[in-house]
């Protein structure tokens, strides 16, 4: 039986790289990384992967289209996955740009380069063909309350990155309903697990939380969000790139519900377990002025996923966290360059207008 072959931009970062890994690992597939290699990305997210010879990284920019249009023909995967976004919010609200750049023309760039590969293609390759654009809950807006979003949810995007996202999701769309290409979107709640990039919460709080450092809380904490562990997502991810039906788009969700102050509460609790201190480390928690444009709530409702495609989430919050909580302590090597040499856990998000 032939391999399957991907491609997987965005590849070293958080979520790519766990999807590089579930695929070589796991379902014993070839991969093809493409990835800048921004402050984000790490090599050391997909050394299990390379070392076995069955994942090599191409450090290009896709929003090269040329680069991307040769590197595809060359390539010829069975499936594009495309995961390379500028994504983290409060680097958006003070430098948009980027955001602009990447999350759009960056994906304009792939659907072009895969649209002239699949148009060569003949019979099974090309009926078999998928390209999953992978998305996030952010493009909803912020949710009341009570309810769940759909996948029919109205877009209502609230800061750069999501409306980037948001115009990338349109995009994908359009070059199904246009050009026949075919995409598959998928659309998650928050990620968490190992490998996530210091700035993000869980991540920050718990090495701030290690390092005694204080640990900044947006508003009065009460903001909501869907955690989804990273390789739950990535199981998904694979699933619909096969499974989806195509121009459909699939919301993957953890139905985990937290407020930010809980999540804080429960790292701090789980490290005072495994690691105890001086004193309990919810008293490094200090509330800080919110976000501009801080969405309220999110949350996703997987069932089409759950129902149609018979995807289920592996780890609840409970033992994810405690997953990921362990992974930190054990592996200091990979957080301790960043944290010295990219991010050492300043505030990010001042809305200060960007130079032409």
């Amino acid at each position: 039986m032939t391999r399957k072959k991907v491609i997987v931009t965005g590849g070293a970062g958080f979520i790519g790289s766990a999807l590089a890994r579930h695929l070589v690992l796991e379902e014993d597939a070839e991969v093809v990384v493409i990835d800048k290699m921004t402050y984000a990305a790490n090599r050391a997210n997909i050394a299990s992967a390379e070392a076995t010879g069955r994942c090599r990284l191409i450090v290009e920019d896709i929003c090269h289209q040329q680069a991307m249009t040769d590197i595809v023909a060359r390539e010829k995967p069975q499936q594009i996955l495309h995961l390379a976004a500028e994504s983290h919010v409060d680097r958006s609200i003070s430098g948009p740009r980027d955001f602009v750049e990447t999350n759009v023309i960056g994906t304009y760039a792939m659907l072009e380069a895969a649209r002239a590969y699949w148009a060569g293609l003949k019979g099974a390759e090309k009926d078999d063909f998928r390209f999953l654009h992978v998305s996030t809950d952010e493009v909803y807006g912020s949710l009341g309350p009570e309810g769940l979003f759909h996948e029919t949810t109205p877009y209502d995007p609230s800061s750069p990155y999501s409306a980037s996202k948001a115009a990338s999701d349109h995009l994908a769309k359009a070059w199904f309903r246009t050009y026949g290409l075919p995409v598959v979107v998928s659309n998650c709640s928050n990620n968490y697990g190992p490998y996530h990039f210091p700035e993000k919460l869980i991540p920050l709080v718990i090495l701030n939380a290690l390092e005694g450092k204080e640990l900044p809380v947006y508003g009065d904490g009460s903001n909501i969000r869907d955690w989804l562990y990273v390789e739950d997502h990535a199981r998904a991810l694979s699933l619909i790139a096969t499974k989806g039906e195509l121009g459909e788009t699939y919301n993957v969700g953890g139905r985990n519900e937290r407020t930010n102050l809980q999540v804080v509460e429960k790292i701090c609790d789980e490290l005072d377990k495994l690691v105890p201190g001086e004193r309990p480390r919810r008293e490094l928690i200090r509330f800080v002025t919110d976000r501009p444009g801080h969405d309220h709530r999110y949350a996703i409702d997987a069932t089409k996923l759950e129902t149609d495609l018979g995807w289920r989430a592996q780890e609840n919050f409970e033992t994810g966290l405690a997953k990921t909580v362990r992974w930190y302590l054990d592996n200091a090597d990979w957080w301790t360059p960043l944290r010295k040499t990219v991010y050492s856990g300043e505030r990010l998000g001042l809305s200060e207008p960007q130079k032409a």
